[in-house]
């Protein structure tokens, strides 16, 4: 089966291929035994801009992963800086072998985008969350009642965040709406007023724009 690549990665194949290529056909005639890695580089490069095809649950009132990887943080906390209410927060962790594709968890139009400059912590902990590189998108009008904030963080390795989106999009669930270069973490913030009963724990795998991560009640 053919699974296509992300349009977000097209330059960086191109960049790896070219080494690839050039790097493989020198060392074949003088260090034979390095040219092989040179040709598995490419190969996982092509690996990580995977872009596989999902079914995005129909059903209305659902919230859908944004992100491939396993699910590091459920919990309320208080989300200041764009909601301003007590939130629902999911937390997913991307590894370097995860699908790195974003898409969109819901039905809404964009109301703000807002890139916040930060480190590189292990996307994995609390950290990242708070100090590493993030873009915020603020989906408005979200199942007619409510706002909610999707947020990309870049990781340990990650060094560029991409988001096709722009500020009045009107944006459908599973949508492809970027990615994180090279390991990453994405969280999802529903108001707790908004009745959003979360339906995934830590540690469940989950894959964007297919899982559930909760219904709105």
């Amino acid at each position: 089966m053919r699974i296509p690549l992300a349009k977000y990665g097209a330059g960086q194949i191109l960049l790896f291929g070219g080494v690839s290529l050039v790097g493989a056909a020198v060392t074949a005639f003088v260090f034979w035994y390095v040219a092989p890695l040179f040709t598995i580089g490419f190969l996982f490069v092509l690996y990580f801009f995977r872009d596989p095809s999902r079914r995005i649950p129909e059903e209305p009132g659902v919230v859908v992963s944004p992100a491939d990887g396993k699910v590091v943080e459920v919990g309320e906390v208080d989300e200041d800086a764009f909601l301003h209410a007590p939130a629902h927060k999911v937390a997913i962790f991307m590894s370097l072998l995860d699908v790195h594709v974003n898409r969109v968890p819901c039905d809404g139009r964009v109301e703000a985008l807002v890139h916040r400059p930060g480190g590189y912590h292990n996307a994995a902990t609390d950290a990242a969350s708070r100090e590493n590189e993030a873009l915020a998108l603020v989906l408005a009008d979200v199942e007619g009642r409510t706002r909610i904030l999707v947020r990309q963080v870049a990781g340990l390795v990650a060094r560029r965040i991409v988001c096709d989106a722009a500020e009045g999009d009107r944006l459908v669930r599973g949508r492809r709406y970027g990615m994180i270069m090279f390991g990453s973490r994405l969280e999802v913030f529903v108001p707790v007023e908004a009745n959003f009963e979360p339906a995934v724990g830590i540690g469940d795998s989950v894959r964007g724009g297919e899982t559930v991560l909760g219904w709105f009640r």
